[in-house]
C-alpha cells in the first residue's frame, strides 16, 4: 500500500518498514543462538521453539487480554524448550543436531494442537512507537511504526556483546564453548553453563516467536515462522557469533524478506516468488561460502559440534 501510494519512490520506504518489522524474530533468535553456542553447543530445534512462542504469546494475549502478558509467556515457553534441549543434549554420546530435529518436530507438533483454538480469534496487539508522528504522510507514518521489541532486541545486542567481553559470566561462557577441558580443570561445571545458557538463548527465541504473533505478521497460524528459526543458525555462522554482527545481519535478512511484497505493491509480480525466496538464497548461499574446505570459520567456538563424553 505503501508503495502504491507513492509510486517507485515507495519501493525503498516499502523495503525500509518491511526490514524495521521483519527483522525482530530474526534478532531474537539469533542472539538467543549465540549464546547457546558462544558455550560451545548448537540449537536447531530453535524453529520449534519459535512456533511455541508465537503461539503461548498469541493465546495468552487472547485469554487475558495483555500481550505483554503474552511476551512473557513466549519467554517462559522458550525457557523450558531450553531447559529439555540442554538436558538431553548433555547426555553421554548425544549428538546436538539429533536433538535439535527431535525439538523441532515436538516443538511444531505441540505449537500445532494447542495452537487449534486461536486460529480464527483475533488477539490484542502489541503497541506501536510512532517514530513517524513528524511526517504529514500517512505511507511513512505507517512505514515508521516500531514495535517496542525490536527496540528491545536492539539495545540487547550490545550490552551481550558487552557481556562476553567484560563480564565473569560471559568469560566463563566462552570459555566452556573455546576448552572444556581447562574450564573443567578450573572447577567449572560444563553442564550447569552449558545448560543455563542454552536456557537463556531460548527464553530469547521464544520472545522472537511473540514478535511474530503479536506485532508482525500479528497472528497466529501454522506457517507463521517460515523457517526463521533455522535460518538464524545460518544468521550466527554470517555474523561470526558476534552479537553486533547478529543486529547488522538480522536487519539484513529482514530487508531481503522485504523485497517481494514492496516490488508486488507496485504491481510487479512477474518474479514474486524469487523476491520471497531472497532470505532462503541468502541462507544458502551462507551455507556453501562458510562448508567450503578452504575457509576457515572466524571466531567459531572450539567446542561447537562435539560429542558428549561426560556430564561433569
Amino acid at each position: 500500500m505503501m508503495a502504491e501510494a507513492l509510486g517507485w519512490l515507495g519501493v525503498p520506504l516499502g523495503i525500509i518498514a518491511g526490514t524495521l518489522r521483519g527483522s525482530a524474530p530474526f534478532l531474537f533468535v539469533s542472539l538467543g543462538e549465540c549464546l547457546t553456542e558462544k558455550s560451545g553447543k548448537i540449537n536447531l530445534g530453535l524453529e520449534g521453539t519459535l512456533l511455541m512462542g508465537a503461539m503461548s504469546a498469541y493465546g495468552i494475549s487472547y485469554l487475558t487480554g495483555s500481550p505483554w502478558l503474552g511476551v512473557l509467556s513466549a519467554g517462559v515457553a522458550g525457557l523450558l524448550f531450553g531447559f529439555i534441549h540442554g538436558f538431553l543434549s548433555q547426555q553421554p554420546r548425544v549428538n546436538d543436531v539429533a536433538v535439535g530435529i527431535a525439538m523441532i518436530i515436538f516443538g511444531s507438533g505441540l505449537a500445532f494442537f494447542l495452537g487449534k483454538p486461536f486460529i480464527q480469534p483475533s488477539a490484542p496487539q502489541l503497541p506501536t512507537l510512532d517514530l513517524g508522528a513528524w511526517s504529514q504522510s500517512p505511507p511513512v507514518q505507517a512505514a515508521l511504526q516500531i514495535s517496542p521489541l525490536f527496540l528491545i532486541g536492539v539495545a540487547i545486542a550490545p550490552v551481550m556483546q558487552w557481556f562476553f567481553r567484560s563480564t565473569r559470566w560471559g568469560l566463563l561462557i566462552r570459555a566452556v564453548g573455546d576448552s572444556p577441558d581447562a574450564a573443567r580443570a578450573m572447577g567449572v561445571s560444563i553442564y550447569k553453563v552449558r545448560l543455563l545458557s542454552i536456557m537463556a538463548g531460548s527464553f530469547l527465541s521464544g520472545i522472537g516467536g511473540a514478535s511474530l504473533s503479536l506485532y508482525y505478521p500479528g497472528s497466529w497460524s501454522e506457517r507463521i515462522s517460515s523457517g526463521q528459526g533455522l535460518m538464524a543458525v545460518a544468521l550466527v555462522i554470517f555474523a561470526k557469533w558476534r552479537p553486533m554482527q547478529c543486529l547488522y545481519a538480522s536487519l539484513l535478512f529482514g530487508g531481503a524478506q522485504a523485497i517481494g511484497p514492496a516490488l508486488q505493491s507496485v504491481g510487479i509480480d512477474s518474479y514474486y516468488y524469487l523476491f520471497n525466496a531472497s532470505p532462503y538464497i541468502l541462507t544458502l548461499l551462507i551455507m556453501i561460502i562458510t562448508c567450503s574446505p578452504k575457509r576457515t570459520l572466524t571466531g567459531v567456538p572450539g567446542a561447537l559440534g562435539r560429542t558428549n563424553e561426560s556430564r561433569l
